[in-house]
């Protein structure tokens, strides 16, 4: 046995899911040794590998960025034939992830009370937008929309500024992620129990819990908290300045970085203002406070600025861009950035994983993302033992 092997090594994964959440979580089971494959309709497709621009040679960006490790089958579940395939290769799985409706599973006959019947050991995960039953358990959702639902754009944004989204599809990622720790917690139970079970979580609950300290705010105050921009609800100074040549990100609130802080900026006066004397009356006058230290900051330019903090031991950072962070010697140095390479398109940058581990190298055997239908035939014969005159009547007759 390789000591060495990625722990979920020889575990079969059928992913059902599409679009952002459900296939991200089915990488980074993929990631860690899983072999997943990607049920895909005939001819379409995951809607990803048609959005864009930008696209690299015909896939979509974010198709890209969330399907590596994988394999791709083609299979028409409309037809009755296609049912029975997709029932045939649940009932060989660990692992089944979905991210339909509620009614879809069931319908298909894939329901985890019928393929559990037949397979006690399997684990059944559902991702949802509004969460597996409820009022709104039909509403479909869509990351924006749930940043909406959820609170997070009512408090993201400048302050007095309007609802901003954040950058990415946060809560696509935060869901996926959280469905994949939910799979590993139920295959370890079942390691203990000799069973499976079904999990759920949504884009909904994952964006709930991560209102965090916000939610507390307002459970314990009654108070909705406000947008804060770069700034802290509880800090002062903590936030993005403008510097002479760009901006510059200092967290200065805790009384030992406070006065380090105006050593840099040569304000060792305010140390002893009665009104920012302490963190509470600087977070009390912080708009007082902001409208002298702002220009003070825009004096310095931003990597003379990052070099006087840093050596008081201030916490600051530059704003990079993408290049920046990509060219950034720790981001490297940590493996961020991993090339991988496929046939028909060439070499693909992937992100890195942001967890390493000791006793195995997670980044091994990295695959690109498939084309579409890629590996039915091979996946057909090696998890099915259909032959090559099964597969080609398969073809024949639409269900591949």
């Amino acid at each position: 046995m390789d000591t060495r092997q990625k722990p979920l090594t020889g575990l079969k994964v059928i992913d059902f899911t599409r679009v952002f959440a459900g296939p991200y979580c089915s990488m980074l089971l993929a990631d860690l040794g899983a072999d997943v494959v990607k049920v895909e309709l005939p001819g379409e497709g995951d809607p990803l590998r048609t959005q864009g621009p930008p696209f690299h040679h015909g896939l979509g960006i974010t198709f890209l960025a969330a399907n590596r490790n994988k394999r791709s089958i083609t299979l028409d579940m409309s037809s009755d034939d296609g049912k029975q395939l997709a029932y045939r290769l649940c009932r060989c799985a660990d692992v089944v992830v979905e991210n339909f409706r509620p009614d879809v599973m069931p319908r298909l006959g894939l329901s985890y009370e019928r393929l559990s019947d037949d397979n006690s050991r399997l684990i059944f995960a559902s991702i949802s937008g509004m969460g597996a039953d409820g009022p709104d358990k039909n509403l479909g959702a869509f990351d924006l929309t749930i940043q909406a639902i959820g609170g997070y754009m009512s408090i993201t944004g400048e302050r007095g500024g309007q609802p901003i989204k954040l950058g990415t599809s946060a809560f696509d990622m935060i869901a996926g992620m959280n469905c994949h720790a939910a799979i590993l917690t139920a295959l370890l139970q079942r390691s203990l129990t000799g069973k499976g079970q079904k999990v759920e979580t949504s884009l909904l609950e994952g964006e709930v819990a991560f209102l965090a300290n916000a939610a507390l705010e307002y459970l314990l105050t009654g108070k909705n908290p406000g947008k804060w921009g770069s700034e802290h609800a509880q800090q002062v100074p903590y936030k993005a300045f403008q510097t002479s040549d760009g901006w510059a990100i200092i967290g200065a609130g805790y009384q030992n970085i406070w006065e380090a802080f105006l050593k840099v900026i040569d304000r060792r006066d305010l140390i002893d203002d009665a009104r920012f004397i302490d963190l509470a009356g600087r977070v009390t006058h912080r708009d007082a406070l902001y409208a002298i230290l702002d220009p003070e900051v825009s004096k310095f330019k931003t990597s003379d600025l990052l070099t006087k903090l840093d050596g008081a031991k201030v916490p600051c950072a530059p704003v990079n861009n993408m290049q920046q962070v990509f060219d950034h010697r720790q981001v490297r140095h940590r493996g961020m950035l991993r090339p991988v390479r496929h046939p028909a398109y060439g070499e693909l940058p992937q992100i890195g994983p942001a967890a390493k581990y000791s006793a195995f190298d997670v980044e091994q055997g990295w695959t690109a993302p498939p084309l579409l239908g890629e590996h039915t035939e091979e996946v057909l014969h090696e998890w099915l033992k259909l032959t090559p005159s099964d597969i080609a009547q398969l073809r024949t007759n639409k269900v591949i």
